[in-house]
């Protein structure tokens, strides 16, 4: 393992910034006064979280296993070439594209907080948030991505990189096999949110939803 480890955060990660608190102020108590459904209001997070967030991200990885101008651009300037489809805004003025290979898996975590790519990824997802995966990935990442269900051959070097306020990362999954001649809409699908953070690889193409659904 290796790990690329920028602890240099320029503000207190241990504490609720003044937006976050106000925002849980006013959940609590438009739901204490009945005004919002707790269940319907984690729905509506579970969708922006897993669904329409990563989306975005899903795209950029279509394009970048369809169109290898594009890759290129991805890792030379990758903040350039994401915001060149649309996807820009706060947290996520600087992102660096990490890409997978048969030699290289990257994966990322914010060990200080839950530093994370929004307009890529959408919200984060509360295990990237948690203190057990914050402190593991860097030490054991394989036993962790174990956890998730990926098992690695010892000859893949396991990348661990630390996103900050001033750098976050996407992850590109190497593209599934059997995926020739396919449209950056069917790729899409295949780009899972996980495999964007390196904790998954990408979905097969026999396990593309709207197949299998």
């Amino acid at each position: 393992m290796s790990g690329n480890h920028d602890h240099d955060h320029d503000h207190d990660h241990s504490h609720l910034t003044d937006t976050e608190l106000r925002v849980r102020a006013l959940e609590t108590l438009f739901t204490q006064k009945g005004y919002v459904d707790p269940k319907t209001l984690e729905t509506i997070l579970e969708t922006y979280e897993t669904k329409i967030g990563p989306r975005n991200g899903a795209r950029v990885v279509a394009r970048a296993w369809s169109d290898p101008a594009y890759l290129e651009w991805l890792k030379t300037d990758s903040s350039a070439a994401i915001a060149s489809l649309g996807y820009t805004g706060r947290q996520g003025e600087h992102i660096v594209a990490l890409v997978n290979t048969p030699e290289v898996h990257n994966v990322v975590v914010c060990t200080l907080c839950s530093c994370y790519p929004w307009p890529v990824l959408g919200l984060p997802p509360a295990w990237y948030k948690s203190s057990a995966y914050r402190s593991r990935v860097v030490i054991e990442p394989r036993a962790v991505l174990a956890e998730f269900g990926l098992v690695l051959p010892e000859t893949t070097r396991v990348r661990v990189w630390d996103s900050t306020s001033e750098m976050r990362y996407i992850v590109i999954p190497m593209r599934p096999e059997g995926t020739q001649g396919w449209s950056e809409e069917e790729l899409a699908e295949l780009a899972n949110r996980d495999s964007m953070i390196g904790t998954r690889i990408a979905t097969a193409a026999s396990e593309r939803p709207s197949v299998t659904a």
